[in-house]
């Protein structure tokens, strides 16, 4: 009877150990089933919420010309200087919204070119429309390029890296979706500097009256090359510009064509009657 009752005790003490080991095992087990897997994204991790590269590529850039800055005036007016194979081309003084919405160009010669309410005049109606909307519209998308970047329907792909003058630049094409601009078929290729992030520069073509056929406009891009910063503000301007021809089977710049010099930068504050049209100008519609 006495080793009747050792036995069952015996039977029963291993029963438990073994039922302790199970759910020792199961709380083992389990806990690995609990162990989070931490997501990686399709962009390669990006994070959720974060910039892509390319915009935060294009962000820098924003941010070591001050877009902030820049935007927070009202206005900005600068004088011109451009010379193309040792020609004047354009000397006067420029004064734009700092969104670009409107632009007014006083010319030496004392006519006027107004870009306001989404049409261009020249002042007289006498004066020679000698590439009216050329000038209106390219000088100022040069000095505002830095703080164009994500403006609407822009389309943007980072490059490799491409040398201009003996330094490694990183660069970035632009193009542009259908009905975008006087014509959407453009394309720039931005320079900027991995150190200070400043846009040294921009290869370009321009297919304003090609009425469709670009092709000529493909085989013959040009680039403008920023140099001497000036700070306004605590805001960058390059205020020398040199043009050259651009050809990517050539290393980039090549042959110069022209210059400008970008003098007397100021900020205006208010709009007041600047951008008025005067009672004697003509709209310009090509």
């Amino acid at each position: 009877m006495k080793n009747l009752w050792i036995l069952i005790l015996s039977i029963t003490i291993l029963s438990c150990n073994k039922n302790k080991k199970e759910e020792n095992k199961s709380v083992d087990h389990n806990a690995n089933d609990k162990t989070e897997t931490i997501p990686v994204e399709s962009d390669g991790g990006i994070g959720d919420g974060a910039l892509s590269i390319i915009d935060h590529h294009l962000k820098s850039i924003e941010q070591a010309h001050q877009k902030d800055n820049f935007l927070k005036h009202k206005a900005v007016r600068f004088s011109i200087d451009i010379f193309f194979g040792g020609k004047q081309h354009l000397t006067g003084d420029i004064t734009m919204l700092t969104n670009a919405t409107k632009i007014k160009i006083d010319k030496k010669d004392g006519s006027q070119l107004l870009y306001t309410k989404e049409k261009v005049f020249l002042s007289p109606k006498e004066a020679v429309d000698k590439q009216s909307r050329f000038d209106m519209f390219t000088w100022t998308y040069f000095l505002g390029l830095p703080y164009k970047l994500n403006d609407p329907g822009t389309q943007w792909e980072l490059e490799k890296m491409r040398p201009l003058k003996g330094v490694e630049l990183q660069t970035a094409r632009l193009t542009f979706d259908k009905g975008i601009g006087d014509s959407s078929d453009d394309w720039y290729v931005i320079y900027s500097d991995p150190k200070d992030h400043l846009l040294k520069a921009a290869a370009y073509i321009v297919t304003y009256g090609s009425d469709g056929d670009i092709s000529k406009a493909q085989e013959d891009p040009h680039a403008i090359y920023y140099k001497d910063f000036k700070t306004i503000d605590d805001i960058p301007f390059a205020t020398k510009w040199e043009f050259y021809t651009w050809r990517e089977d050539k290393g980039g710049i090549t042959d110069k064509l022209g210059e400008a010099s970008i003098t007397n930068i100021t900020f205006l504050d208010e709009e007041g009657s600047l951008f008025d049209i005067p009672e004697n100008a003509k709209e310009i519609k090509q």
